[in-house]
């Protein structure tokens, strides 16, 4: 009984970290989209990818996760550029994109 009781605890655990991480991967598609909107450069394939994820503090000295997604986009429609979305708990800590051309 007692092992069924921590079995299930640990998949209703598993599931709610799963179900929050593809909450914050929404939040960082979104923030993504709108930066490369802002920019007038194209996102490619409209996916962000999870690359790494560890503990880091905030900057009220609680303990978040942190995220870093990958993304793509083009400036002109025929190079492919990378990005990055840090994300800290369910916050944008920053978006990063490679240098890129334009055509001015």
């Amino acid at each position: 009984m007692l092992d069924d009781l921590i079995l299930i605890a640990l998949l209703l655990g598993a599931y709610l970290y799963w179900f929050n991480g593809q909450q914050v991967k929404e939040v960082a598609l979104k923030a993504v989209r709108a930066n490369c909107l802002n920019l007038e450069v194209q996102m490619l394939d409209e996916y962000v990818a999870l690359n790494s994820i560890r503990l880091k503090r905030d900057p009220a000295g609680k303990m978040r996760v942190r995220r870093i997604f990958l993304f793509e986009f083009s400036s002109t429609g025929n190079e492919r550029y990378n990005g990055i979305c840090i994300m800290l708990g369910r916050r944008v800590e920053s978006i990063q994109m490679e240098p890129y051309r334009f055509d001015g």
